[in-house]
């Protein structure tokens, strides 16, 4: 059956990533860091979510280090982050903050930092609630996903950092010229396959190892794979073929599966479903950062997007 096999490939995926990075382990309790999200085994039902429940047992094996945390905003660029509305509400918002008050953490943090790109976490590992960007809102804070008046979890954890390059869009206007699909009116998106689960709101500088041309709902949705460089698996990973291929295939099939519990299709991917290089994945964050530049400027329309 097909929750088997996936089921397979993610335990092997965890274990391999933090095996390597000789974490402790605990099998009594995981302390999931900075977030409001808990996992409720029993919430959880025969079908995907089976996947993930199972697959997420496996943090007995492969917590997130109690404490550990990225390079700070505040440290990185002169920028820190202020709640404001309750946790788990439509309310909830992550801002940043500069010296002249509210700044985008899409528009206004640097691509690249002094080591690598900067990543800015939406979603720390191990945790469920969809956080991300509000592209739309004013300053674009950090929000919750929010689906028919619901507010969006995952039907699992996510097993890896997820976030978001700063200055970067899939450009909805721009068909890919191989695989014949338009971008997804997004910034490029970030896992981080590393052995710390990182903060909300931090910014951590990666380095890009790959990248996987997700097909979501008719769109171009690029998953780059990067490692955190202040990881120790940042020394052994320098390209996509250094990477084992257990991990490859959890991130792969996670985000193949994740929608389907909401009665969605699978997602599919271009390229044979394989990894492009990091050569090849550098390019398309210049791609889109480019489109990013011609959004920002006024050169390509905006839309409902906030960009000032």
């Amino acid at each position: 059956m097909w929750w088997r096999a996936a089921n397979a490939s993610l335990l092997r995926a965890i274990l391999t990533s933090e095996s390597r990075s000789k974490l402790a382990i605990s099998s009594s309790s995981v302390r999931l860091g900075n977030t409001y999200s808990h996992i409720k085994d029993n919430t959880m039902k025969l079908s995907i979510s089976t996947v993930f429940a199972l697959a997420a047992s496996a943090n007995a094996f492969s917590p997130a280090i109690s404490g550990a945390r990225s390079l700070s905003a505040a440290a990185l660029h002169g920028i820190s982050t202020e709640q404001s509305g309750e946790t788990a509400t439509e309310s909830f918002r992550l801002n940043f903050k500069g010296e002249e008050g509210n700044i985008s953490p899409w528009h206004d943090i640097p691509l690249k930092g002094e080591k690598g790109y900067n990543m800015v976490v939406e979603i720390p590992k191990m945790t469920k609630a969809k956080m991300e960007i509000a592209t739309k809102e004013e300053s674009n804070p950090i929000a919750q996903d929010i689906k028919k008046g619901v507010l969006r979890d995952y039907h699992g954890p996510i097993f890896w950092n997820y976030g978001c390059l700063p200055q970067t869009w899939e450009d909805p206007n721009e068909e890919h010229p191989e695989l014949k699909v338009f971008g997804d009116d997004d910034p490029i998106d970030v896992v981080e396959i590393g052995s710390k689960a990182l903060d909300m709101g931090s910014v951590a500088e990666v380095k890009p190892l790959g990248v996987l041309a997700m097909i979501d709902d008719g769109e171009l949705d690029w998953k780059v794979l990067a490692v955190s460089v202040d990881d120790p698996l940042a020394e052994e990973y320098n390209d996509i073929d250094d990477v084992p291929k257990a991990v490859q295939d959890g991130v792969r099939e996670w985000f193949r599966w994740y929608k389907t519990p909401d009665d969605k299709p699978l997602n599919g991917f271009g390229f044979d479903e394989k990894f492009l290089n990091a050569a090849e994945s550098e390019k398309v964050i210049e791609e889109t950062h480019e489109a990013w530049k011609k959004l920002k400027s006024g050169e390509t329309e905006a839309g409902k997007l906030w960009v000032n």
